[in-house]
């Protein structure tokens, strides 16, 4: 599981940050990526990386302002033109739906795959066997969604050398073990899985946020998470312009990776007024509240190991 920014700026796009895409690679988990928000240009960002649109199973979009939609009906067409021919579902807030399908129309553009356009509420937006999302608005001027990404708890590891040392031979038997199930062998033997089975791994926690100002939904989609990704359009000292624009400030995202006791932060959707040779500035006004935080830049990833 890594997080990788294809964009970390706010409004326009700028020649040091292109507007807000964030792709969550889950290769490992199941060889898929998902990407949340994709401003404009965000399919040329993936053509200097190795991402493949073809490996974008779902889109999560936290609102509706252009500089995180725009980039959308240009993606969906490239990856139909570059060999996409799985489903692919986009997650949005309500108006996403007929912004796609009057982009799609009016341009006359012709998917090879099919797309599942979902308009969401607070709650569960998705789940399966392995992943669970829910959402929650935030504080923003039009609806704006946040979005916390729980991986579901895994087997613990199979102790596969000690059953062959306790005479156990290899094969679909082990299998069976490390699902849980109490096996009987020919000898009479009951093997207990809990004997053979490491403690359950625990599972990840990532929380993108919309943009939205200092807000207890903030805090209680990021509770215990491995990462936040939290905007912090302007810096310290900006509060009443980052209140008027409904935007949150440097010190105000530390403080709810503070409150919500999360693990670590990452300040993306950064304003343009603010020059590269002032990011470590930002960065350092963050590390005073919460001394594991990041300044995202464009094409950084941040892996999150497994416990």
């Amino acid at each position: 599981m890594k997080v990788f920014f294809l964009g970390t700026g706010a409004g326009v796009p700028a020649k040091a940050r292109n507007v807000t895409s964030i792709a969550l690679k889950l290769l490992d988990e199941r060889r898929a990526i998902w990407l949340f928000d994709c401003g404009e240009a965000t399919q040329h960002q993936i053509l200097h990386t190795t991402i493949k649109p073809r490996r974008i199973e779902k889109v999560f979009i936290t609102h509706l302002h252009g500089d995180h939609i725009y980039g959308l009906p240009g993606f969906l067409a490239s990856r139909s033109h570059q060999g996409g021919k799985e489903k692919l579902t986009v997650y949005g807030p309500k108006g996403i739906k007929e912004y796609i399908e009057v982009s799609l129309s009016v341009s006359q553009t012709y998917l090879q795959y099919p797309l599942e356009i979902i308009e969401i509420d607070e709650g569960i937006v998705c789940c399966d066997d392995q992943f669970i999302v829910t959402a929650k608005k935030l504080d923003h001027g039009i609806p704006s969604f946040g979005y916390r990404v729980v991986e579901k708890d895994l087997p613990g590891t199979l102790m596969a050398d000690q059953l062959i040392e306790d005479g156990v031979r290899p094969g679909p038997i082990f299998k069976r073990i490390k699902e849980g199930e109490t096996i009987t062998l020919e000898d009479g033997r009951i093997i207990n899985p809990k004997d053979y089975v490491g403690p359950p791994q625990m599972g990840r926690i990532v929380t993108i946020l919309g943009d939205t100002r200092f807000c207890s939904a903030a805090i209680e989609l990021a509770r215990n998470a491995n990462l936040l990704v939290h905007e912090a359009t302007f810096a310290n000292g900006e509060e009443q312009l980052a209140h008027d624009y409904y935007h949150s400030t440097i010190a105000q995202a530390a403080a709810v990776a503070q409150q919500a006791g999360v693990e670590q932060l990452c300040l993306t959707h950064i304003s343009s007024r603010y020059e590269r040779s002032e990011w470590s500035q930002l960065e350092e006004q963050a590390k005073v509240d919460f001394p594991a935080a990041v300044l995202a830049e464009d094409f950084k990833e941040i892996d999150i190991p497994r416990k």
